[in-house]
């Protein structure tokens, strides 16, 4: 068995002497693990770093066995990375939340997105509200998609100023009144656009509401995976929610 893909790697562990098990995100086999024979060594331990896109082809001689990988670097983006807070959590809080999806399962929005987060994880003001969508999105391909497009109780499409934590569907300003002390704040820049579509935001987004978001991914995820499987939370994204609230702050 043999394929080759580009991957983006989440984790390394020591096995062995010499060789470490490198976890990586793929475009098309999704979160995948392999042995990189003498991966310990002073020349590959620069590749072989959280966040570097490399090139891979993946050997085995049965399909399900962990097989090897054989890399080549192509981005190296984990010294950037380490060089600001919400680099360091960022990239630990993004492993954690693919490491939720079953491996070898393809994923390629999670792929694309997660590329597009690496690309501005230094910048924490965007960093945020990526991690936003990035986290609605590992919502989604888990079977647990917000449903943030129209009011669950009148099916309008303007006006959706909070979600049902009970149903995780938007709620308009005058339905949710009488019940707003036990309804979740969507924050505006969460609200879907005429399309139907959420967009990603292309400028800053209120700390305010950068943290209502947080608040509102973190429920649902705690709700309908974390809890459910009963696994804590990485530390980690506190870290970045943190870095990203002090950097946006002094600025």
């Amino acid at each position: 068995m043999e394929w080759s893909d580009d991957g983006i790697i989440l984790a390394t562990r020591r096995h062995g002497e010499s060789s470490v098990i490198l976890e990586v995100m793929t475009r098309g086999r999704g979160r995948h693990l392999g042995l990189v024979r003498g991966g310990r060594s002073r020349k590959m331990q620069a590749a072989l770093q959280p966040g570097n896109t490399v090139d891979l082809v993946w050997r085995a001689r049965i399909d399900n066995h962990l097989g090897t990988f054989a890399v080549e670097p192509v981005t190296q983006r984990a010294a950037d990375l380490m060089s600001a807070a919400s680099g360091v959590y960022g990239i630990q809080a993004l492993a954690a939340l693919l490491h939720l999806l079953p491996e070898r399962d393809p994923h390629p929005l999670l792929h694309a997105g997660l590329t597009a987060i690496l690309d501005h994880l230094g910048t924490p003001a965007i960093a945020g509200p990526l991690m936003v969508h990035f986290e609605l999105q590992v919502l989604a391909e888990l079977g647990f998609g917000l449903d943030l497009g129209e009011c669950a109780a009148t099916g309008q499409r303007t006006d959706l100023i909070y979600v049902s934590p009970k149903s995780g569907r938007a709620v308009c300003s005058a339905a949710g009144a009488p019940y707003a002390d036990r309804l979740l704040p969507l924050p505006a820049f969460l609200r879907a656009r005429d399309g139907g579509e959420i967009a990603t935001p292309g400028s800053e987004v209120d700390g305010a509401a950068l943290a209502d978001a947080f608040r509102l991914t973190g429920y649902f995820l705690d709700r309908h995976v974390y809890t459910p499987r009963g696994v804590a939370v990485s530390p980690a994204r506190d870290g970045f929610i943190e870095a990203v609230r002090r950097a946006t702050a002094a600025s």
